[in-house]
């Protein structure tokens, strides 16, 4: 079990350029929890966690109070449970870690709610369902639940059901399991809601949600000869619309955007999308820096978001040849890619996401910072998730990184950040201006000032 041993909000608010935080709540895992991804459902009215121990967390949004009908709802804790355990593959000899690698919701088809959880080689579906009434009055079993002596039983009465204290069950459905010979990396459910795809670094399999024990391959980049191996697969998702369409994005920083009504296997692309690399930017690091360490269709499907390591781009789907907006997240690091490199900081792969009107992303960075980019006004704003900045009545307020030069009172040297503390995953509710940030073993979620008073 989780122990929750903080849980405070920040009342206040400092105006930035588009996003007014007023509250957070901060929730504090175990040292050994450190959060491995963060997924909003599609209501956002559930946020799921994972971690490095193979939990699955999941909070729910509480109705507004009836003594403040305009404060907003808290996330409080609705479910905890083990989605996966360490294995062991003998033949191998390689041990299976039982960190959750990511975490998709189903859309919601009845009452209950369905998620999707893997590790590095098994990706599990997920029940969760309620239960707030009981049965009672059985012909044929006693209280305790036994059987009864028949010879006993000399009467008939209809079972009837009674309210019980809330109960949350989580349920294993289908575990999928042997599809995969190297590590899973993304998982992302079709539009169709009957299929979702699966990738590692060399290869993308199609599963339908009712069948665990097949999976149809449909991109395959392992060469014949292992030393002639150039890139790898680093993340993939399906389009949100056209349940044809999926993208899958490499290590050297290329997205290929793939229709499946081409051929059974998508080896050939549909469009590659590639920037072209600036001869006078060429540098030792050049490779490890373009790889993209995330991708996100837009709401619309119009866009691609991706991340590599110093920059967000923006893609088009209708312009292969460059991005039409790149944002630099910490250009200030160009400088220390050297030292960066050593201690293997340069191989850390953040996650961006975008907010329900596809105007501005986020993404995160160093020193516990994340970042925001307002895509119409093109304006910025860098804020810290800190447990100083979690006190009651605390102001977020906006950070500044000075690389040299003057300093204002309130900037922070790039000398001085901590590359311990790092944002890494981060996710966006749906239609609000919510927003989830994992740092290391801490939760953090703030919302909009201007949405509580805008009713």
């Amino acid at each position: 079990m989780l122990c929750w041993s903080l849980l405070e909000e920040i009342a206040g608010g400092q105006c930035c350029c588009y996003l007014h935080l007023k509250s957070a709540f901060f929730l504090f895992f175990p040292p050994a929890d450190i959060i491995s991804t963060v997924e909003f459902n599609h209501t956002g009215e559930l946020l799921a966690t994972g971690d490095k121990g193979g939990r699955v967390v999941i909070f729910q949004r509480e109705p507004e109070s009836k003594n403040e009908p305009y404060s907003q709802g808290e996330y409080n804790v609705y479910s905890t449970f083990q989605s996966h355990e360490p294995e062991f593959d003998y033949l191998k000899s390689l041990e299976i870690e039982e960190k959750i690698n990511k975490i998709k919701w189903l859309p919601q088809q009845n009452a209950a709610h369905s998620l999707l959880s893997t590790n590095d080689k098994t990706i599990k579906l997920w029940k969760i369902t309620e239960r707030d009434k009981r049965p009672e009055g059985y012909n044929l079993k006693d209280e305790e639940g036994k059987l009864k002596d028949l010879s006993t039983v000399t009467s008939l009465q209809v079972p009837v059901l009674k309210p019980m204290d809330l109960m949350v069950e989580v349920t294993p459905r289908r575990i999928f399991a042997n599809g995969h010979t190297y590590h899973v990396n993304s998982i992302s459910v079709n539009s169709d809601c009957e299929t979702y795809m699966s990738a590692d670094d060399l290869r993308i399999n199609l599963w339908h949600l009712a069948i665990t024990d097949r999976s149809f391959n449909i991109v395959d980049i392992k060469p014949a000869n292992m030393e002639d191996l150039t890139e790898v697969i680093t993340a993939s998702e399906f389009h949100p619309h056209h349940c044809n369409l999926f993208v899958y994005s490499s290590s050297k920083g290329s997205l290929r955007l793939c229709d499946m009504r081409a051929s059974a296997l998508c080896d050939k692309h549909s469009k590659l999308y590639e920037e072209p690399e600036d001869p006078s930017n060429r540098s030792f690091f050049s490779e490890i820096i373009s790889s993209v360490s995330d991708v996100k269709f837009s709401h619309s499907g119009r866009y691609m978001l991706t991340r590599d390591y110093l920059t967000v781009k923006v893609w088009d789907l209708n312009m292969e040849t460059k991005p039409v907006e790149t944002y630099q997240v910490h250009d200030y690091l160009r400088s220390k890619l050297c030292s960066l490199y050593e201690n293997d900081c340069i191989f850390d792969k953040f996650e961006c996401a975008w907010n329900g009107s596809d105007s501005v992303i986020m993404t995160g960075a160093y020193n516990n910072f994340f970042r925001m980019f307002d895509r119409n006004t093109k304006r910025d704003v860098t804020l810290e998730a800190s447990r100083e900045s979690s006190k009651p009545r605390a102001i977020l307020k906006p950070r500044r990184v000075c690389v040299g030069g003057k300093r204002r009172k309130d900037d922070i040297s790039v000398d001085s950040l901590d590359f311990t503390k790092k944002i890494l995953h981060t996710a966006w509710h749906p239609t609000e201006n919510i927003i989830a940030i994992a740092a290391t073993n801490n939760l953090y979620i703030f919302q909009d000032k201007v949405n509580s008073e805008m009713h």
